[in-house]
C-alpha cells in the first residue's frame, strides 16, 4: 500500500503550475473533471455535495470523478475541513498547462476529448456572462469584449503571438487565495481567453 502522504507524480513548471502529462491528459479528458477543478480553483475548497449542485450531477458521480483526479495529484483532500459526514477538496494547482505537443501524436484521443472540454466549458462562461451583462455595474460592462481578427501567418509567427500575449497576460495579477487578499478595492476575478484557430481552408488570394 502506498503512502496516504506521498503525492502523486504530477511535473510541476512552477509553483500552482501543472503541466500535462499523458497520465494527466487521460484524467482530465472529461468534461465533469475539468469543470471539478475548474469550480475548486475558482471559489476554494468545497465539498462533494456543493460541487455537485453546481454542475447538477448527482454527489456519487462527483465524487468518483474526485477521486480520479485524486489519484491523478490535480485535487486532494481539504482534511482540515472534512468530517465523517462530509469530505471537503481543494485543488492542488491554479494553473494547467498543455506544452507538450507530442502528446497529440501519443494520446489523440484524449487531446482531442479534452479540447472538447475546454471549448464546451469556455463557451458555458461566455453564456454565463453574456446573461449577466446587463445587471452589472457599467465600469465592468464597459470592460465586456468579445473581439476577433483574421490574419495570415506562418506557424512560427503563431507560436510567437501565442508567447507574446502570455507575456502581456503574465503581467497582470492572476487570480489566486493570495493575490485576491491583497488586490486594490474594486478588483473582481475576470477570464482571458485565448483561441488561436488555424483556417487552413482559407483561400491564399481573394476571388480564388
Amino acid at each position: 500500500m502506498s503512502d496516504p502522504t506521498e503525492k502523486p507524480d504530477v511535473p510541476k513548471t512552477e509553483a500552482g503550475v501543472v503541466v500535462l502529462d499523458a497520465k494527466g491528459l487521460r484524467a482530465l479528458a472529461h468534461p465533469v473533471r475539468v469543470q471539478l477543478v475548474g469550480l475548486l480553483r475558482k471559489y476554494g475548497p468545497s465539498t462533494v455535495t456543493r460541487l455537485a449542485e453546481r454542475l447538477g450531477v448527482h454527489s456519487g458521480t462527483a465524487s468518483y470523478h474526485l477521486r480520479q483526479l485524486g489519484a491523478a495529484g490535480f485535487v486532494e483532500e481539504d482534511t482540515e475541513r472534512g468530517n465523517a459526514r462530509e469530505r471537503w477538496w481543494r485543488s492542488v494547482h491554479q494553473v494547467t498547462e498543455f506544452s507538450d505537443p507530442d502528446l497529440a501524436e501519443r494520446e489523440p484521443e484524449a487531446v482531442f476529448a479534452y479540447f472538447q472540454s475546454i471549448a464546451a466549458i469556455h463557451t458555458l462562461r461566455t453564456q454565463r456572462t453574456l446573461n449577466e451583462l446587463q445587471t452589472m455595474p457599467p465600469p465592468w460592462r464597459d470592460s465586456f469584449d468579445m473581439s476577433d481578427w483574421a490574419l495570415r501567418l506562418t506557424p512560427e509567427e503563431t507560436a510567437a503571438l501565442s508567447a507574446e500575449l502570455r507575456t502581456v497576460i503574465a503581467r497582470y495579477r492572476t487570480d489566486t487565495p493570495e493575490a485576491a487578499a491583497s488586490a486594490p478595492d474594486g478588483a473582481e476575478r475576470v477570464a482571458v481567453i485565448t483561441h488561436l484557430l488555424p483556417e487552413l481552408d482559407a483561400p491564399a488570394t481573394p476571388g480564388h
